[in-house]
């Protein structure tokens, strides 16, 4: 593990689409719950690594907005473990000064989970350690139409459109000078720096929806093994294979 290279080039922010939990529980015999629930102590394990090399920011794709078409017991299971670990991972935020932030639809979660993640987010806002941003009922194109429904109501409250004007074709009734930078501007973390790199494990080759907008010109690092297999060595594997990317951001550097 090349440890010199990942600290000379190091990611300030990491994404991770957490991938094979079901296939690690059935190459096992085992449930797809219990590969969950693996899932879940490895996610711990990142956690606690990624903040001792360094990393600012962590996200990591818990729960997309596609999952729901899973079956009924396997959502269930796993926003069961959702909420076990907001209530009992506090003390392990404190101790490593970790602020717990959000990115997806909260409105789609149940009462209970929504109260315990908000909860989470206010008794860690003034940490000032690593930031683990849990993606939960989250898609990017989702996101991105949530960002243009704040810009319009941003837009509308703070200047009503004239019915006369607008009736007559005079008006424009949208707003009138959308870029990128508005469009950032109302994104769910408007303030977090777009991630460097975005992890997959178990050898998948898609996004997947996840942070689209943000993640334009990510390095990626694909992992073959399996989410639940994944420890420190395989973190400082995918960091140290960033530190030898050249990133041009679609610009030719002179030889």
């Amino acid at each position: 593990m090349n440890t010199k290279a990942s600290t000379a080039k190091l990611p300030v922010h990491v994404g991770i689409i957490m991938d094979g939990n079901g296939r690690w529980a059935q190459e096992r015999g085992m449930a797809r719950s219990q590969g969950h629930l693996e899932g879940l102590k490895t996610a711990r394990r990142i956690v606690a690594a990624a903040s001792k090399a360094g990393i600012r920011y962590l996200s990591l794709f818990v729960f997309s907005t596609e999952n729901w078409k899973r079956a009924k017991d396997e959502v269930d299971f796993i926003m069961g473990l959702v909420k076990q670990h907001l209530m009992r991972e506090l003390d392990f935020y404190r101790q490593n000064r970790i602020r717990i932030r959000h990115t997806g639809d909260i409105s789609g979660l149940s009462a209970e989970i929504a109260r315990e993640l908000q909860q989470a987010q206010r008794d860690t806002k003034d940490f000032d350690g690593m930031q683990v941003v849990l993606a939960l009922n989250y898609g990017g194109r989702d996101e991105i139409v949530r960002a243009v429904r704040r810009l319009l109501d941003d837009h509308f409250h703070e200047a009503p459109p004239d019915k006369t004007q607008a009736a007559s074709g005079n008006q424009c009734s949208m707003p009138c000078s959308i870029t990128e930078d508005v469009i950032a501007r109302h994104l769910d973390n408007p303030d977090i720096p777009y991630p460097d790199l975005i992890i997959r494990t178990a050898g998948e080759y898609r996004t997947s929806n996840f942070l689209p907008w943000q993640a334009a010109y990510a390095e990626y690092f694909i992992s073959p093994a399996l989410w639940p297999d994944w420890n420190e060595t395989f973190l400082h594997e995918a960091l140290d294979a960033y530190a030898g990317r050249e990133r041009r951001f679609g610009a030719v550097h002179a030889p």
